[in-house]
């Protein structure tokens, strides 16, 4: 019997952009480009696009072995889970946040961490995903240190740079699928390392 072998899509790409998209928005916002109140229209994104997607992306990485994928995305699908759903319960009275005190400054701490060890991992990777993580975990840091001593301006900065972390992502799964569709790289995400 005759092996056959099927190409199978690359989920990254469909990955990277519902992360990219849903980050860019909600960066804005964190960075004061967009009004405060815009987080109402983050939420269904967090859900369909940021949220849901990637754990599709995820199931997808995991079928094709990836077990770098699966994590990242699954665990960042979920972490637009828990944004939109802390954003829909707090605001129905479902649950009281005013309560947290600083829960919720070290929840992003602790995506930090997370986010700090998954970025070791992209060591063997491209640069454009390299610098996907890393502009990420600085991310959640000043986030998470804005909220826990509430310094606004750590929270501004953690727009920005989340800003740039989201349009790195927009333009690694805009590569992904320009260069496979080419067959050929026409958007250049970086030499693969070999360390």
């Amino acid at each position: 019997m005759a092996d056959e072998t099927r190409a199978v899509a690359n989920p990254a790409a469909l990955g990277l952009i519902g992360f990219g998209m849903t980050t860019v928005l909600l960066s804005l916002i964190n960075a004061g480009v967009l009004p405060g109140g815009g987080t109402s229209v983050v939420i269904p994104l967090a859900i369909a696009f940021g949220g849901t997607i990637q754990l599709l992306a995820g199931m997808f990485e995991f079928k094709n072995g990836n077990t770098f994928g699966t994590v990242a995305f699954s665990s960042y699908g979920a972490f637009w889970w828990w944004f939109a759903l802390l954003l829909i319960f707090g605001h129905t009275g479902v649950v009281d946040l005013k309560t947290a005190g600083s829960t919720i400054a070290v929840t992003l701490l602790a995506w930090g961490v997370f986010t700090m060890y998954m970025w070791v991992s992209t060591f063997r990777t491209t640069m454009a995903l390299q610098l996907v993580f890393l502009t990420l975990w600085i991310t959640f840091y000043l986030l998470g240190l804005g909220d826990l001593f509430h310094v606004r301006v750590l929270t501004l900065i953690g727009g920005w740079i989340g800003l740039i972390c989201g349009l790195l992502a927009c333009y690694t799964s805009f590569a992904i699928v320009t260069n496979e569709t080419a067959g050929k790289t026409v958007l250049p995400v970086g030499p693969y390392s070999t360390a």
